[in-house]
């Protein structure tokens, strides 16, 4: 008897997954204009890695004058911001395909190590940007042997 219940939740499931329910839309508030006023700030894509000495990001900014480019280094943290300026207006209209990312961008990352900021030096060669912070050396603990005076 289970089994035909079983069969019976499938078949409802289906008639439900078949028949498209109305979707109630709220017309009240507009939300397009607040959209407008405020300028959305895309999120950078980063890889980040180590190696012996140095923490390594690298993203791709294609299409952004190093001038429009702006690296933050703390001792655990890295903030890149910048902007992608269009060229050429185009209405949206003209578009087949609009995955570009224009306008503010930024991205901030939590490094897993400590760096130095102050030796750390960033990079754009095709595209790319390159951040390669040297990992912050401590110094250890020197132990002393006590002598006798």
């Amino acid at each position: 008897m289970e089994d035909k219940n079983k069969d019976n939740i499938f078949i409802e499931l289906a008639k439900v997954r078949s028949q498209p329910a109305p979707i109630a839309i709220d017309t009240e508030e507009d939300f397009s204009t607040e959209i407008a006023d405020e300028e959305v700030e895309g999120q950078l894509t980063v890889d980040v890695y180590q190696d012996k000495d140095n923490v390594v990001v690298q993203s791709t900014v294609a299409g952004v004058n190093p001038d429009e480019l702006e690296v933050n280094i703390t001792n655990e943290s890295i903030t890149v911001r910048g902007k992608r300026e269009r060229v050429e207006k185009i209405e949206e209209k003209n578009y087949f395909y609009q995955e570009c990312f224009w306008g503010k961008f930024s991205r901030s990352i939590i490094l897993p190590v400590e760096v130095d900021p102050e030796s750390s030096v960033a990079t754009l060669k095709n595209g790319v940007l390159t951040v390669v912070m040297p990992k912050a050396t401590r110094k250890k603990a020197k132990k002393l042997k006590v002598r006798l005076d």
